[in-house]
């Protein structure tokens, strides 16, 4: 269990307004380092929209799907597994908005798991 959490082969994000950018840029940046990392999913709390990125075989590339229909699926090709993202939102009430944004002070950088 302890290889899992320091070599996470998938990372699940529920993206906020006030950490939605960082989510999106720096710490995907950071995550894109760790070798073990083969997708990365950004989830929208206030609407049913996701984006899936996949590690390609050369280990380089991530190919990015957005998902925005109840009926489309997130795939996770490395856990063998295939969510409908109207599944996630199915107990979600949309119409409340989100939180007011907090401080990202408390947000800890992650870092890469080394080997």
């Amino acid at each position: 269990k302890r290889d899992t959490l320091l070599n996470p082969q998938v990372v699940i994000e529920v993206l906020s307004p006030s950490t939605e950018a960082y989510d999106r840029g720096r710490k995907f940046d950071v995550y894109r380092e760790a070798p073990s990392l083969r997708q990365y999913v950004l989830v929208s709390q206030d609407s049913q929209r996701a984006v899936s990125y996949v590690r390609q075989s050369d280990g380089v590339a991530w190919l990015m799907t957005p998902l925005d229909l109840p009926t489309v699926s997130i795939d996770f090709p490395s856990l063998g597994l295939s969510i409908p993202l109207g599944d996630l939102y199915r107990d979600i009430d949309l119409s409340i908005p989100p939180s007011p944004p907090t401080d990202m002070a408390s947000n800890a950088m992650p870092t890469p798991a080394t080997n």
